[in-house]
């Protein structure tokens, strides 16, 4: 292949791997979880490594958040209780004491330290939090394929500064 067709390849193959943007990934993620779930929330949580602290990555939710979620996500304790959870959590809706129904599922992803997908605000049973890990696993893999995508780009950049000049 002549050397102005690779330049040519490798640029398009950066601008076809560039396309994935991640947070654009992490909100599609989180209105999916939404819909599969029948909530009107959910989102993302990300772990420190140590299992100390755990902070929201991403909140989908309605607009003017209804239930006031975001703030009971840091109010609640909730995130302590991500922070040291190994497995799903769920806790029950009692709407007048502002508990407005939470199931997280653990992200298994090589790609990020440690990760929950969440869904909330109505009561869920043993058979959504099935069906919210088996989401969690595909949106694992997606998290994933995107981190492979940005190494790829990276690699790629490299390709193109180190290639022989023609001659």
């Amino acid at each position: 292949m002549p050397y102005n067709r690779v330049d040519i390849a490798v640029r398009e193959l950066i601008t076809v791997f560039s396309g994935v943007e991640l947070t654009d990934l992490i909100d599609r993620l989180a209105r999916a979880a939404a819909a599969v779930a029948g909530a009107a929330y959910a989102g993302f949580v990300r772990v420190d490594p140590l299992r100390e602290e755990a902070c929201c990555v991403h909140v989908h939710g309605p607009p003017g958040d209804p239930l006031r979620l975001r703030p009971w996500l840091h109010e609640s304790g909730v995130l302590k209780e991500l922070a040291v959870s190994a497995a799903a959590l769920r806790l029950s809706a009692d709407r007048s004491v502002g508990e407005p129904g939470f199931l997280a599922a653990s992200v298994p992803a090589s790609a990020c330290d440690h990760a929950f997908v969440w869904v909330a605000g109505r009561e869920f049973s043993d058979a959504d939090e099935h069906l919210l890990s088996r989401y969690a696993t595909a949106a694992g893999r997606a998290l994933e394929a995107a981190s492979g995508m940005e190494a790829a780009v990276r690699l790629l950049r490299g390709v193109r500064a180190f290639r022989p000049s023609p001659r």
